[in-house]
């Protein structure tokens, strides 16, 4: 896999987290930066260490599937890609929680690196260096999310709804290229 895939697969995972960056900096008042810092920091941790927990799932049974690992990859990247526009598409009338103690960021931390579990569970399929990618998935959130608090007081709601479609588009799109290279060439 080349890097501009990985790439756009670290994008597209962190849009949950730069939604949620967004949301948090439309709070934060005070201590912006201390806030950015934390929130990138935990997000980017968490969507670079769930990749390489499900790469190390995907590594043990890699024998009993490989056959199929392009269908996995494509149903994986398609249902995840498809729940992130269905969630951004969802009019929740729930308001944003104003707190942001370390549990709390914990705890987003973890809700939005699921899907990046799954991502992992690609790659060991795809034998994609692990360690690059993380450190590209890693990196690319925090400096989305460090970046999303910061636009968060002045864009709004609507683009994230937008991020999540965007983020969701790119990994249906993805697993569909996987899909076709392995089927057609």
């Amino acid at each position: 896999m080349s890097f501009a895939s990985v790439f756009l697969i670290g994008v597209s995972l962190s849009m949950d987290a730069f939604a949620v960056s967004i949301a948090k900096g439309m709070c934060i008042r005070n201590d912006r930066f201390k806030y950015a810092c934390m929130l990138a920091f935990w997000f980017g941790l968490f969507q670079a260490l769930m990749p390489l927990a499900g790469w190390i799932s995907g590594s043990l049974f890699e024998s009993f599937i490989t056959s199929v690992d392009h269908w996995i990859a494509f149903l994986l990247l398609g249902i995840i890609g498809i729940n992130m526009i269905r969630d951004a598409c969802k009019e929740d009338a729930e308001e944003q929680d104003n707190d942001l103690t370390l549990r709390h960021i914990l705890l987003l931390a973890v809700a939005t690196s699921i899907d990046a579990f799954a991502i992992g569970i690609t790659f060991a399929f795809l034998k994609v260096n692990i360690f690059t990618s993380i450190l590209t998935i890693g990196i690319t959130t925090f400096v989305l999310c460090f970046l999303a608090v910061y636009l968060g007081s002045r864009l709004g709601e609507v683009l994230k709804k937008y991020a999540g479609i965007f983020g969701g588009v790119i990994l249906i799109l993805i697993g569909t290229k996987i899909l076709i290279e392995h089927l057609f060439f």
